[in-house]
């Protein structure tokens, strides 16, 4: 058809018209005009990278689910035989490390072994964190708070500029190649992520029934490491903000950063804790609990609800989901039906573990998989010391801290309990997921770093764990070589005096608060959210107890 028979034809008659084709007689010249669209059939070699795709992604799926087949078996063998020297985190890192070490060699592209930061942080990390919150041991926790939040606030802000602090120095002095040596904010951001306590090893471990390990050693480790996660994320955030590799970091810019940490941590609370509300509110005043299917569909729906609205106001998700998984523990799970609270406790923790066996695989695959051109040993054993040093440096003084104003006996933190919190200091898939994220020309140096000082600790820390427990008489009721018993409640503490003051100051706030939170929260919040109310409360059945310390109100 010509350019003349582009224009509109007046005095026609169509002659046939059906989806593919249309025929049109004009009168006036008594041509036939034709018009077809444009061919969308798919050509073969459509046909075929369309194949191809859909065989790449079975295969994808078969290898993944085989992989992870083997991961649970291993955990069950090593649950089975007690193997205390090599955690479940650790068994599904070493088989990343085989199978990435593999694709390495027999695979083109790498892109199905690599580890990606937005699968992580969007599908990966929400289930456990969420299942975190939701499965707290309440009591341990709340009995334990002022010590966890001096732990996992004060002690990851205190790390994160130890460890910033230590790197741009050795930097500036030529120890350590691939660090910007003019701004301080990189070395700060690498601080910050490394400061992401992540003892899933050891708590695997500390979690065992056969070790029988000291209560509240448990409580501190499992409180400051489910808080320390977010801690670390939002503190990230906040320094990626003030980050520009052209210019120098001035002594403005740090009381920013921390006004607007602490700003989004209290923000990202409250989107949690508002929502937890909203939900129990919904399914308390309903019959939602009448269709068991339905109520645990629209609770899981409702959790990633949080993490969404979170993330898209620039808030931490992650701080948001476990406050908000904690919130639904207390009062939602009673609005449940009995069909949907089993169906909703074990459904969270399978996916938990399968995300927890997922994470741990990509990143022993990364050790083969991932684009690192400038790697520096170097760099990698100093930052391992860093984070050692940085570690007691927020553990012991801050242990002190807490201590002064704690009762002596068994809730005091001992220096054997100190210890071990400091071994206990693991780095795992947070951390190297924002290394993933890590801004500026040396981006690959700290993702290294990072990926070695977290199989490290997970590995290596995370396998000596039992023997710590037992050298620092961790177990109850344990006894040492020379037949002595140890009793953690009975352990020398650190501070040897106390304050009398202080003493009587915390007595008295923590049963002034006490007792108007039991009656607020049982006359007023679980009217409206439900919850199990319990008249004649014990102190401490669920949040606090006789033995808080100062801050823990």
């Amino acid at each position: 058809m010509d350019s003349s028979q582009t224009d509109v034809v007046f005095n026609a008659t169509i002659i046939k018209s059906n989806t593919s084709i249309t025929i049109i007689e004009d009168k006036s010249t008594n041509e036939t005009i034709v018009f077809a669209p444009p061919t969308l059939s798919p050509t073969v070699e459509n046909i075929d990278a369309a194949e191809e795709v859909h065989q790449f992604d079975a295969d994808a799926a078969l290898l993944l689910n085989i992989t992870l087949i083997c991961c649970t078996m291993l955990a069950y063998y090593v649950k089975k035989n007690k193997f205390y020297f090599l955690p479940e985190s650790a068994v599904a890192m070493l088989v990343g490390v085989v199978i990435g070490g593999i694709a390495r060699l027999s695979v083109a592209d790498l892109t199905l072994f690599s580890f990606s930061p937005e699968l992580f942080f969007f599908v990966l990390l929400p289930p456990i964190i969420f299942e975190a919150g939701y499965s707290l041991e309440k009591k341990g926790f709340f009995d334990n708070i002022g010590a966890i939040c001096l732990y996992a606030f004060g002690g990851t802000i205190i790390s994160a500029f130890a460890v910033g602090w230590l790197t741009f120095v050795f930097a500036q002095n030529g120890l350590i190649g691939h660090v910007d040596q003019d701004n301080a904010m990189e070395a700060l951001l690498f601080g910050a992520l490394i400061s992401a306590v992540d003892p899933v090893a050891t708590l695997s471990i500390m979690g065992s029934p056969e070790l029988q390990c000291d209560t509240l050693l448990y409580s501190l480790v499992f409180g400051e490491s489910v808080l320390n996660d977010a801690v670390a994320i939002v503190l990230f955030k906040t320094f990626h903000k003030y980050y520009n590799p052209e210019l120098t970091l001035t002594g403005s810019v740090i009381p920013a950063a921390l006004f607007s940490f602490f700003t989004m941590t209290v923000l990202s609370i409250l989107v949690g804790v508002l929502l937890g509300l909203l939900v129990s509110y919904i399914y308390k005043h309903t019959t939602i609990s009448e269709f068991p299917k339905l109520e645990a569909s629209l609770l899981y729906l409702f959790c990633y609800l949080c993490y969404a609205t979170a993330e898209a106001f620039g808030l931490s998700g992650i701080m948001a989901l476990f406050f908000n998984g904690v919130v639904l523990s207390h009062y939602n799970s009673y609005n449940l039906s009995t069909t949907a609270q089993t169906t909703t406790e074990q459904f969270f923790a399978t996916v938990a573990v399968t995300m927890e066996s997922i994470v741990f695989l990509y990143m022993g695959m990364g050790v083969f998989t991932g684009r690192f051109e400038n790697w520096d040993i170097m760099f990698s054993l100093l930052g391992l010391l860093f984070c050692l040093i940085a570690r007691a440096l927020n553990i012991f003084p801050l242990s002190l801290i807490a201590n002064c104003c704690r009762r002596k006996g068994e809730n005091r933190i001992s220096l054997k309990a100190q210890c071990v919190l400091w071994f206990a200091g693991l780095r795992g898939a947070i951390a190297f997921a924002l290394s993933m994220n890590m801004p500026g020309p040396n981006s690959d140096s700290y993702a290294s770093a990072t990926l070695f000082i977290c199989m490290f600790t997970t590995i290596v820390c995370g396998g000596f764990t039992e023997k710590i427990l037992t050298r620092f008489g961790m177990k109850q009721g344990l006894e040492n070589d020379n037949g002595e018993h140890y009793d953690f409640t009975s352990v020398e503490n650190l501070i040897s005096t106390e304050s009398p003051l202080a003493r009587q100051l915390s007595a008295n706030l923590q049963e002034k608060y006490r007792s108007f939170w039991h009656d607020f929260d049982d006359n007023y919040m679980k009217e409206l959210f439900g919850g199990d109310r319990v008249p004649d409360r014990q102190a401490g059945d669920y949040e606090l107890s006789q033995q808080n310390d100062l801050y823990d109100f």
